[in-house]
């Protein structure tokens, strides 16, 4: 995709819309799915769907393509936005600059598609213009400054900024910012991820910078302001991920940059000019050659030390105390421990009073004859490092991607030391552990159900169980587990009974061999959950 100022938004997606119907012939023949051109976006959301249900759910298809669970998320998401902003196109057609920002999105998400599939081998073009990476380098650099500008004017005093994100955060993590920034300066010291979700966390951005990104033409692809700003930011952060490590962008990317610093920046320049911010984006972007060098410097500085930015921009900033309630029977197991704790050290104490007493009756009279071994000093007992330094030190960062593919690979070890740890986790996580039967995986998980914090997880989990049983999978002894401790709630029950109904009523007017097998499978899990 080559960039040129003469090209039109209506160029530019067409251009994206060509690249999209070549992927799609490819994409669709790993799914079993025989096609001889590509269509709209909403037809291949359809074929993708259709391959989804002959494979047996959303993992069989994440498979084929070499994408984790995250990753098919991800990807079906900007499809689906890309269908619902483009219904239906012909050429010539106007197109808005959210329909180009959606589509674009989309062909990145293909590039990465690629890059994880190398039977993909469709091609999207790379851009070797100088002057459009440079571009790019100091859009992303007016981009960070812009963040840490908007944050030092909510909080122009240093002192109560420190406080302000000890709150948000928590003390360790601004005792590091502290060490790894320049001096009287945290902000320096924190990555571009979280300078982003400062700005975009919910109560933050209502207070401080929603007027500042009121312009109605401007960040409006989402369903608001602040959760298309959100995207942008994690988006943008990629791609200086990318820039940090010196590699080339793409064409996309440099699409995407282009509109989403126009869309970021546009009205915060409008706010400048109207005298209602100190924050001149325009200004950040006037550097010269050295000056933007000595950035990208510090940059790759501070990525070695800190391994990365890796963690997304996520909607809300996740206070470190905040923690699931204690279950009754967790209450009662903690009870239980602290007693046969106190009963432990209770029979341990008598046991060495009484090996006192029959040794100290041998001790020599004289004060000079003390036996050597009371005099040797108990050694210290070395502290046991944390779950987390565990992992560290196994080569593992904290970070659920990596939990995730513990549990896919089934290292029971690993996922229990993320759970000691704290970390949270999501039953669609575990549909491709289901399948492999990875049970010692599942079952470390299923002992920590307070921690599994996705909100109505069961209507997928169900959806997905439904059609693997139906390709031929059994409803294991770890199913039923599942099923029983997370879906075997009265909403989740009365919508299975309907839902067995419905089965029955199809097989009752068509009974055909598929419909029996669906209302077996349907009855099949209502009978354990019910």
């Amino acid at each position: 995709m080559t960039l040129s100022t003469s090209h039109s938004i209506n160029a530019q997606f067409e251009y994206c819309l060509g690249i999209i119907r070549h992927a799609s012939v490819e994409i669709l023949a790993l799914l079993n799915v025989t096609v001889t051109e590509g269509k709209d976006p909403r037809w291949l959301l359809e074929q993708i769907d259709n391959a989804r249900l002959s494979l047996g759910g959303w993992a069989a298809v994440a498979k084929r393509l070499h994408l984790n669970d995250a990753e098919m998320t991800e990807f079906t998401l900007r499809l689906r936005l890309l269908q619902q902003r483009v219904p239906q196109y012909e050429s010539g057609q106007e197109v808005t600059p959210n329909q180009l920002m959606a589509a674009v999105r989309f062909v990145t998400a293909l590039e990465h598609l690629r890059l994880q599939q190398p039977a993909l081998t469709f091609n999207t073009e790379k851009v070797e213009d100088d002057e459009s990476q440079q571009q790019a380098h100091r859009q992303v650099r007016a981009l960070e400054l812009m963040l840490k500008a908007l944050i030092q004017q909510a909080w122009p005093d240093p002192v109560r900024l420190n406080n302000h994100l000890k709150t948000l955060f928590n003390a360790d993590r601004v005792r590091r910012w502290l060490k790894l920034g320049e001096r009287n300066d945290i902000l320096s010291g924190m990555m571009f991820s979280e300078l982003a979700q400062m700005v975009v966390d919910k109560k933050e951005f209502s207070r401080y910078y929603a007027p500042l990104f009121s312009d109605r033409d401007r960040l409006t692809l989402l369903v608001e302001p602040r959760k298309t700003l959100q995207t942008f930011l994690d988006d943008i952060r990629q791609i200086r991920n990318a820039l940090t490590v010196q590699q080339q962008l793409s064409g996309a990317q440099l699409t995407l940059l282009d509109n989403y610093y126009a869309q970021i920046a546009g009205p915060i320049q409008r706010a400048f000019e109207e005298g209602r911010t100190r924050v001149n984006p325009a200004g950040l972007m006037a550097v010269d050659a050295s000056e933007l060098h000595a950035f990208w410097d510090n940059a790759q500085r501070r990525d070695r030390q800190t391994g990365g930015d890796l963690f997304e921009v996520r909607d809300a900033i996740e206070k470190p105390t905040q923690r699931a309630p204690r279950t009754p029977e967790e209450r009662v197991q903690l009870i239980s421990g602290a007693l046969w704790g106190a009963v432990g050290v209770m029979a341990l104490a008598i046991v060495v009073g009484g090996f006192w007493l029959v040794t100290s009756d041998n001790a020599p009279a004289s004060a000079s004859g003390v036996n050597p071994a009371a005099q040797t000093a108990p050694q210290e007992m070395k502290e046991k490092p944390s779950s987390r330094e565990t992992l560290l030190r196994k080569g593992i960062t904290w970070d659920e991607s990596n939990l995730r593919a513990a549990i896919d690979r089934n290292d029971a070890s690993t996922v229990r030391l993320f759970m000691q740890g704290g970390m949270d986790w999501k039953l669609s996580w575990t549909e491709q552990a289901q399948s492999a039967k990875n049970d010692a995986a599942l079952d470390v998980l299923l002992s920590y159900p307070t921690r599994m914090v996705e909100q109505k997880p069961c209507r997928r989990f169900i959806n997905t169980l439904s059609h693997a049983m139906a390709a031929g999978e059994p409803l294991t002894p770890m199913r039923k587990a599942y099923l029983d401790a997370f879906c075997a709630v009265p909403a989740v029950v009365d919508r299975q009974a309907r839902e067995v109904e419905r089965a029955k009523r199809r097989a009752q007017a068509m009974p055909d061999a598929s419909n029996k097998q669906w209302f077996a499978v349907q009855r099949a899990i209502y009978e354990v959950i019910r």
